[in-house]
């Protein structure tokens, strides 16, 4: 069963977005970016919000700009060949040939996902959409990359939740930029034998 991702840039005091909305201060820089490369090319879907789904369009003809770096036109590329389900209460059509609107509620789209044949994980973005999967309790696997800024309020990385989540540090890493990579697993009592 493919796991369930929850991958995003949060500040240090925990906000994906500052009070005005801006993440301007989580931009990758090469390092960085190419790593985002490498994780991206190794999913095997991407469910996004209606919000980073009109955020992240741009991507779909991006590889089309003469003046981007090549780094940013091989993300582009690999964005473009992803599967994506976009879940929105509004859109009614989604750009990118390889994107669909979700036809049913999160938990039988992410149990159908996780059903069908192929690899790679399945990455949740956007606030609102990671935030349901969190409080049904979907996500497998949180991947920050914190950045070294206080931005004193905003859109929180997590929602408010009924209980605690217990997670297990499975990798770290620092960039050059300074941000730091956190992976964790989640643990389920299942995990643990008794």
């Amino acid at each position: 069963m493919r796991p369930l991702i929850y991958s995003m840039n949060p500040s240090l005091d925990g906000y994906i977005a500052g009070r005005d909305g801006s993440f301007d201060w989580s931009e990758p820089d090469e390092e960085l970016h190419r790593f985002h490369n490498e994780q991206t090319a190794q999913l095997g879907a991407h469910l996004l919000g209606r919000r980073l789904y009109e955020t992240m369009v741009y991507w779909e003809t991006a590889d089309q700009d003469p003046e981007i770096s090549d780094y940013t036109r091989e993300f582009a590329l690999i964005w473009q060949r992803l599967p994506k389900v976009v879940f929105s209460s509004t859109l009614r059509e989604v750009e990118g040939e390889n994107t669909r609107l979700a036809t049913g509620d999160l938990a039988s789209e992410v149990a159908r996902l996780r059903a069908e044949p192929g690899e790679g994980a399945i990455a949740v973005g956007g606030a609102g959409l990671a935030a349901a999967c969190a409080k049904l309790d979907l996500i497998d696997e949180y991947r920050l990359f914190v950045n070294p800024v206080i931005v004193g309020g905003g859109t929180p990385l997590f929602p408010a939740l009924d209980e605690q989540l217990a997670l297990e540090l499975m990798e770290t890493r620092t960039f050059g930029s300074r941000v730091v990579y956190l992976r964790y697993r989640r643990v389920r009592t299942t995990d643990v034998s008794t």
